[in-house]
């Protein structure tokens, strides 16, 4: 039986969907953030560690639950690691202040082409990562876990299964597809977020997580 709600630090129903999946082997009764009505926190941090911290700990703190965050982007080799932890924030539209990801692709495309990188021709490695950090309100204790998955990028976008970036990633294990053209399932098996939950198994059921869930 499930014993310990899980706030997950988001409020993407696809992110949610994806991780309330990886952890349907814990026992853990997941609550999305969307259910409570907060403002998102200020992700100032400098790298993905720092903001997956700083989203855990406001949504931990503002609804007194065990919260698992995550922050995750695409980086981008030629364009220096960007759009990297500001991923989210190149898909904004400034007109309207809502994310629209099509602009991001449209960003980092005229961003390769100020590069004088041929979108069609030259192969653009790229890579996504994921940390994932896991704090207690009560106890103040947490633990971060990070993982990565390698590829290459295509323009135009191709799918609609994924969210995200993934309809203009493609991984080395799936050459010829995008994240958004694969089955979720597949994507799951080999994602940056699987790789950072594999870290996380690790962690479940040690003395360590027993000590962080500890309320005493």
């Amino acid at each position: 039986m499930k014993n310990h709600k899980l706030l997950i630090a988001t409020g993407n129903k696809g992110k949610f969907q994806e991780i309330s999946s990886l952890l349907g082997d814990y026992q853990f009764s997941c609550i999305s953030a969307s259910d409570y009505n907060l403002e998102e926190p200020i992700e100032d941090g400098n790298d993905f560690a720092q903001n997956s911290l700083i989203k855990a700990k406001y949504y931990g703190n503002k609804t007194n639950l065990l919260a698992l965050a995550d922050d995750s982007g695409l980086c981008v080799d030629v364009l220096d690691g960007d759009p990297g932890i500001h991923s989210a924030r190149w898909a904004v539209d400034d007109s309207t202040g809502k994310r629209d990801f099509n602009l991001a692709f449209a960003r980092i495309a005229q961003k390769l082409q100020e590069k004088a990188i041929d979108l069609q021709n030259d192969k653009i490695t790229a890579y996504f990562i994921c940390n994932l950090t896991i704090f207690n309100p009560i106890n103040n204790k947490y633990k971060s876990f990070e993982g990565r998955v390698d590829g290459v990028l295509t323009f135009p976008a191709r799918g609609d299964k994924g969210f995200g970036y993934d309809p203009i990633f493609i991984s080395k294990i799936f050459e010829d597809k995008t994240f958004a053209q694969i089955d979720p399932s597949k994507k799951e098996s080999i994602s940056h977020r699987t790789e950072a939950f594999k870290k996380f198994s690790s962690f479940f059921g040690s003395a360590d997580f027993a000590d962080l869930l500890n309320n005493n």
